[in-house]
């Protein structure tokens, strides 16, 4: 998960913790530079070597910041099941996720929420 959606990631682990105890989905998140102190992690939280993963991002523009949390998480040994996003504002980001083979799924597009 890219900082942007931080608080869409930790909704929606709480909500899956609440109606689902014994099988919660994990939250983590993906910092934009590994941290330059302490343990130098890119990756904080719930996260492990072979987990599949959702990302999840509040809006994709370009599909830069995504791509990149998709690297690092890939890095680590995650698999990636797909992209969740708000919005997609129809400028590539979409296409670019799903040239690497990872789907996309948004909640809104651009169009969406100016035709509506």
């Amino acid at each position: 998960m890219t900082l942007g959606a931080d608080p869409i990631s930790l909704a929606v682990g709480m909500t899956s913790a609440a109606k689902h105890p014994a099988e919660a989905l994990q939250v983590f998140t993906v910092r934009k530079e590994p941290k330059g102190h302490g343990a130098g992690k890119q990756i904080e939280g719930n996260f492990k070597a072979g987990d599949n993963v959702i990302v999840v991002d509040d809006v994709i523009t370009t599909g830069g910041s995504t791509l990149k949390a998709i690297d690092a998480i890939e890095r680590a040994g995650g698999k990636i099941a797909f992209c969740l996003v708000l919005v997609d504002r129809e400028e590539g980001g979409r296409q670019a996720i799903e040239a690497r083979g990872i789907h996309v799924l948004p909640l809104f597009t651009r169009t969406t929420l100016l035709d509506g």
